[in-house]
């Protein structure tokens, strides 16, 4: 089956009565609210443990939302968490519990594993969902499989469809191989390109936490340079370059061409999914086809130096020069999977539609801002344009 077949299966047939039989029966879990050090510790050996689930990550992010790190327990024994943030809708109508990413498996490989996940979603029922004025919003991570099984149980279980990302494909490269079969695997143009990059006498480093000062240089100056308006979450890289667990601080890479640091970039690494979190560039990169150059060993130093399976190249936002560089890069061996839409559940019906509600006007200011960013200057809208290509290709 085609990717791009894969994609419709998995956004099309998650209502479909074959996915609701598959529905697996869920395990008694005992909850555990800890605070966010403990959390933070706790999470950095599970396999499906990601940056959005990080406390240090959300405070900093939602700093005026209530964050709730609730670990789930099978026999006294830790098998997953999920961290909850909690927030008021004004006028203290209702509230909305939200989960991006989760909830989190410590182990994927485990015979109860299935079991494990609908248990934690029980649990989250009972907790967030079951009151009367508040709704629980719950935001699984993009599957490796053709078929989102973890959104699938939400639908099952009685979650409502909520709100969907405007380009939810998510490109993700397969880290099991070796140098040979990994080259192979690329798309024959983006291997050409990288064939180019190793002659023009590029120097890849892995640097250490304390030079995040020169990645903040370029990255300053490249959304100056490109007059990029700049929304994502780079607020939160001091904190999570200070992290005191070595596992869940992102590492550091830098390509040099003589002597001059050209690209740069910031990677998450921990669980069975290291995910690319920013990147960043001056103008020399583009010809010297850095970004081919710096993801190339990017992808042998997470192979050779962590446990994770898969690499996480994020989405594109619609840019279609994103689309093929990335493309390329998951080429034969790797996905092409969407972010699900998020799934909502409230046992209250009023709960149900003040939080629905409270989404779609998100979503509209969300629609609305883009716009106006777009009439206010047409020359920045193509620069975040070029951005989003330039900060991976180039």
């Amino acid at each position: 089956m085609s990717l791009i077949a894969d994609r419709l299966v998995q956004v099309d047939d998650f209502d479909s009565p074959a996915l609701r039989a598959t529905d697996t029966a869920a395990v008694r879990l005992q909850t555990r609210i800890v605070d966010g050090a403990e959390w933070d510790r706790t999470i950095a050996t599970f396999d499906e443990v990601c940056q959005e689930q990080m406390h240090a990550f959300a405070v900093t992010r939602w700093p005026s939302v209530k964050q709730e790190p609730m670990l789930f327990l099978l026999d006294d024994e830790i098998v997953g968490g999920a961290l909850i943030m909690v927030q008021s809708l004004p006028l203290g109508l209702a509230r909305i519990a939200v989960s991006k990413w989760a909830p989190m498996r410590k182990d994927v490989s485990r015979p109860d594993a299935d079991a494990i996940h609908a248990g934690m979603i029980e649990a989250m029922i009972a907790a967030y969902g079951s009151s009367p004025r508040q709704m629980l919003s719950v935001l699984p991570r993009a599957s490796i499989d053709p078929v989102n099984g973890e959104y699938a149980r939400l639908v099952a279980r009685g979650f409502r469809r909520g709100s969907e990302l405007g380009f939810p494909d998510r490109y993700i490269v397969n880290l099991r191989l070796d140098d040979a079969a990994q080259r192979k695997s690329f798309h024959q143009t983006w291997r050409r390109q990288l064939n180019k990059a190793e002659k023009a006498g590029l120097v890849f480093e892995h640097a250490g936490a304390e030079r995040i000062a020169e990645f903040d240089d370029l990255y300053v100056a490249m959304t100056d340079r490109k007059q990029f308006t700049d929304h994502s979450a780079y607020e939160t890289v001091p904190a999570l370059m200070a992290i005191d667990v070595p596992a869940l601080r992102p590492e550091l890479f830098f390509v040099r061409h003589e002597g001059e640091v050209v690209a740069g970039a910031l990677i998450f690494k921990a669980g069975d999914r290291a995910v690319y979190l920013y990147g960043a560039t001056n103008d020399k990169a583009l010809p010297l086809r850095a970004g081919y150059f710096m993801h190339w060993h990017i992808i042998r130093w997470l192979r050779d130096n962590t446990n994770a399976t898969w690499y996480d190249l994020g989405g594109t936002d619609g840019f279609q020069g994103l689309h093929q560089f990335k493309k390329g890069m998951v080429g034969d061996a790797g996905v092409i999977r969407p972010v699900p839409p998020v799934a909502n559940y409230a046992d209250h019906p009023l709960a149900l539609l003040l939080g629905t509600g409270a989404f779609a006007a998100r979503d509209m200011f969300y629609a609305l801002r883009r716009t106006i960013n777009g009439w206010r200057n047409p020359k920045t809208r193509a620069n975040q344009v070029r951005h989003g290509a330039d900060e991976a290709a180039e």
